[in-house]
Parts: structure tokens; sequence; C-alpha cells
């Protein structure tokens, strides 16, 4: 029913910039949190930053600063602004949604509902 599509990684040097985007097709509630994560081969799924309709945002201590996320409401889109990359940032990227109403905590990957497949994020030294 839901279907959560990322787009823009690619690879880069470090202190370069990318752009993800993200669009939850079929996603049409009105009060939702969206967010990103990231992850390494061997390493848990870390959250990177997120963001709700009603426009609150959280950013992980590593990105702070660097990272911008940004929310289109009307397109369900959800975007990442990635300015001075850092090889520590290589990892897949995955774009969760879910609607607020379904409890949990939002820092905690396992209270979204949907993700996307993914997309590489690589940055060379």
């Amino acid at each position: 029913q839901v279907q959560v599509v990322e787009s823009g990684g690619g690879s880069v040097q470090a202190g370069g910039s990318l752009r993800l985007s993200c669009t939850a097709s079929g996603f049409t509630s009105d009060d939702s949190i969206m967010g990103w994560y990231r992850q390494v081969p061997g390493n848990e799924c870390e959250l990177v930053s997120i963001r709700s309709r009603a426009g609150s945002t959280y950013y992980a201590d590593s990105v702070k600063g660097r990272f911008t996320i940004s929310r289109d409401n009307a397109k369900n889109t959800l975007y990442l602004q990635m300015d001075s990359l850092k090889p520590e940032d290589t990892a897949m990227y995955y774009c969760a949604a879910r609607r607020t109403s379904d409890g949990g905590n939002r820092l905690d990957p396992s209270a979204y509902n949907y993700w996307g497949q993914g997309t590489q994020v690589t940055v060379s030294s």
C-alpha cells in the first residue's frame, strides 16, 4: 500500500555535498513523522534526523550543523541536505515513515512502519 523510495545518493569527496530525497507514495496521514536512518555493514541502524509534519526536528550529534532536514507535506516528500560530508558519513541511508498515532518512541527505528530500500552514500578521503 505504501511505498517509500529514496534517491540522491552517490560518491563524493570529503567536504562535498549531496541531497537525498524520499517520497512515500500512498502515505496519506496528516499527522506523521518521517526520518532518515543510516547503516554500515556490521553496525546497528543509526538515527540521522527526523522531522514531523508539524515541524519539530531532531539531529544526531554527529551530523548537527552539517545536515538539514526538510519536508514537503503536500507531496509526502522528505529531503536531507548533507554538507561538509565526512568519510564517517559513508553508509546506506534509509527513509522511514510512521503515523504519530502509532505510538512508540520516535527515536526508535522499530517504531517506524514504512521503510525505503536505501540509497548508498560514499564519502572518500
